[in-house]
């Protein structure tokens, strides 16, 4: 694990319960240019919890998605959920070297890290000198299990790639907001918080950022497999075709009315309950903005019904708008992949020189 490590060339692979994604980013100027990509699905259960249970399905799409990529590099970066990872921003003497940094971390891991030291994988970065003690610097220090780490990093060396490194999905998307947040319209007055809500096959996350840091996530189960299992059950498709109808369209005249508005309700009503927690956790900086991110949020009505029911300005996410694409990559389906695109996009951004 290398919070602080760069380089070029580097493809984000990011897999989830229901697809594997893969994006190649190549630093350019002041920009990036989008080298490959691929996206493909994964049978259900063999990703639970965004934990792998099927080795063998996860790397058959992962070399699925590489043959597909064609990438030119072969470093990949890989992300453990944020719920697996500990997080922690330590005070130390600003006096200490790195490697007596990592030695003072080892001897205190018991204070930081809830599990045997043996089982960890850690890293850490210098942040700076404490704002407040000169004579102190702050520390960010990531650990998670090392059965985390190795069971990615296995994952993608079967696939024929190279694991560079393993972030954070937190992380991830924050280095990919740098890219969203010039998208946002603007505000009157000082700067506000912005909701990113993004979702999932089987969850939605919602997350709330200031100055480009998440500073509050609230996972909620519901996701777009219910819409799809939904079309599924209703008009006797299958999994497959279910998905595909759902993008592309084609499906019975009662659907938006019996089968879409009941799923964007649910929806609309869980965004709402979590922008409630959010302010009555004692956050009293006001969210004006939202995005909107995952293979649902591109669904008819949803960005103008939050709009209506938040007040907020919503804009769906497209973390590519501003980068150069290679010619040999498919603008239009990368457009349509793009919303869910964006822990694979923030992982291949840590290639930056």
């Amino acid at each position: 694990m290398r919070p602080g490590a760069s380089g070029k060339g580097l493809i984000g692979v990011d897999i989830t319960s229901a697809t594997v994604k893969l994006i190649e980013l190549k630093r350019t100027g002041g920009g990036y240019q989008v080298e490959s990509y691929a996206v493909r699905p994964l049978r259900e259960g063999a990703v639970v919890e965004r934990r792998i249970r099927d080795m063998g399905e996860v790397v058959d799409a992962l070399e699925r998605a590489v043959e597909h990529a064609r990438p030119i590099s072969r470093r990949a970066s890989v992300a453990v959920p944020a719920s697996a990872a500990i997080t922690k921003t330590l005070t130390l003497p600003a006096t200490l070297s790195d490697d007596e940094i990592e030695t003072r971390i080892q001897l205190e891991s018991d204070k930081h890290i809830p599990f045997p030291f043996s089982e960890v994988a850690f890293d850490f970065q210098r942040l700076g000198l404490n704002a407040r003690y000169g004579d102190q610097q702050d520390v960010l220090l990531v650990a998670c299990r090392q059965q985390d780490v190795s069971q990615l990093t296995e994952a993608v060396r079967q696939a024929g790639l190279v694991p560079a490194m393993v972030d954070v999905e937190t992380f991830a998307m924050e280095r990919a907001f740098t890219e969203l947040a010039l998208q946002l319209p603007p505000t009157v007055g000082h700067d506000h918080d912005v909701a990113l809500v993004d979702i999932g096959a089987n969850m939605n996350a919602f997350h709330v950022l200031r100055d480009g840091r998440i500073i509050y996530s609230r996972d909620t189960v519901f996701g777009g497999r219910a819409l799809t299992e939904e079309i599924r059950s209703r008009y006797g498709l299958s999994l497959e075709e279910a998905g595909l109808a759902k993008k592309r369209g084609g499906l019975p005249e009662d659907y938006r009315r019996s089968v879409l508005t009941p799923f964007l309700d649910t929806l609309g009503q869980q965004v709402g309950r979590s922008l409630q927690l959010y302010y009555t956790s004692g956050r009293k900086q006001e969210v004006r903005r939202m995005l909107l991110a995952g293979g649902s949020s591109v669904l008819p009505g949803l960005t103008e019904r939050l709009a209506e029911e938040s007040g907020m300005q919503v804009v769906i996410a497209n973390p590519f708008h501003r980068m150069k694409v290679n010619p040999r990559v498919d603008v239009p389906t990368l457009a349509g992949d793009a919303p869910a695109m964006l822990t694979a996009c923030g992982l291949a951004m840590r290639g930056r020189a």
